[in-house]
């Protein structure tokens, strides 16, 4: 696997050099700004890219259309700071191609970076293998259906999702899709750090006539509202006094290595609604969301995945459609349709 270092940092360039080298992969090229990478691109074969966002000459934002114009099947990881406009930045490239991001640790948190080079060298694996598939033939394979269930158990009440890798965009593609009828609550569990979670809820917001924002603790679920989970916080379904559900955040163990975590809010929602309540696994690495909708099968509850066609990894709906767990795996744009003609049939 073919990887290639953009970073204006000579020291940042040499620790991923080694790091990688390290895990087996090979170092196709360096460069310190987007036209150096440009231009070693031309003449490279490149299957993976760490493209940091922060360089003179030719930020990451301005040459990544540029790189995916030049080899489109080309994988890029953005290198993002912990800060708000790391975060804006950050999921503007999402929208544009980038597969993937990480967040650097900052220069006084020396422990972060052994986690930063677990993290990594797990995405460059991950997407530097999706990157060596042949490309998938013209026509699209067919949706994955298994029969519903005869005994729906009636309206859905609300939505739980779960996505990672390349969660962003096809978040803003799934709501979209849904339709302008649409007024379930939708819970999300996107693994992102703090303060990212706040910016994804605002890119959101905007997409359809649904409110997304963070949620807080203790607020009540209501219609018409989109609740993502904030980083480092588990979002689950609580009971209130008057019996509503409501969010709660807790900070728990990580679950699959993940804060927040989709299976505590799967399960979490599966005992509050039963089989009320319609799970979808968007993209990502790993198999978060897999045991929860397990439980959430269990108790009648509808569970939706991502096929492995439109998914930047085909890791969590994977685990879930592997499982035998989906009553469909779908086109990323056909899942919000699908869901709204599902809630209409059962109305």
């Amino acid at each position: 696997m073919r990887v290639m270092i953009v970073d204006d940092s000579a020291v940042v360039r040499g620790m991923v050099t080694r790091w990688l080298e390290e895990a087996g992969f090979i170092i196709a090229a360096i460069a310190v700004d987007g036209g150096q990478a440009l231009r070693k691109l031309a003449d490279t074969s490149v299957d993976v890219c760490l493209l940091d966002i922060e360089m003179p000459v030719m930020s990451g934002l301005e040459a990544l259309p540029k790189l995916l114009a030049a080899k489109p099947d080309l994988r890029v990881i953005m290198a993002s700071t912990l800060t708000e406009r790391g975060a804006e930045v950050t999921l503007r490239a999402l929208d544009l191609g980038a597969a993937d991001y990480i967040a650097k640790p900052s220069a006084n948190k020396l422990g972060g970076a052994d986690l930063y080079r677990k993290d990594l060298i797990e995405k460059v694996r991950h997407l530097g293998a999706r990157a060596a598939r042949p490309a998938p033939p013209q026509a699209a394979p067919r949706p994955t259906l298994a029969p519903p269930s005869s005994d729906p158990a009636g309206p859905i009440e609300a939505v739980v999702v779960a996505s990672s890798t390349g969660g962003p965009p096809a978040l803003r593609r799934f709501i979209a899709g849904l339709g302008a009828d649409w007024t379930s609550p939708i819970l999300i569990a996107q693994h992102m750090p703090p303060g990212f979670t706040r910016t994804l809820a605002q890119m959101l917001d905007p997409i359809s006539h649904l409110t997304a924002r963070e949620a807080q603790n203790g607020e009540p679920i209501v219609p018409g509202v989109i609740y993502v989970a904030p980083g480092d916080y588990h979002m689950t379904v609580r009971a209130a006094g008057g019996g509503g559900p409501s969010i709660h955040l807790d900070q728990g163990p990580e679950v699959n290595y993940c804060r927040p975590s989709a299976d505590p809010l799967f399960e979490s929602a599966a005992r509050f609604w039963k089989g009320r309540v319609l799970g979808v696994v968007l993209t990502g690495m790993g198999r978060d969301g897999r045991d929860g909708a397990a439980v959430l099968a269990k108790v009648g509850g509808t569970i939706i995945a991502q096929d492995e066609a439109t998914s930047v990894v085909w890791g969590m709906p994977g685990a879930v459609a592997n499982a035998g767990l989906a009553e469909a795996v779908l086109p990323l744009d056909q899942i919000g349709p699908y869901i709204a003609s599902r809630a209409r049939s059962v109305a």
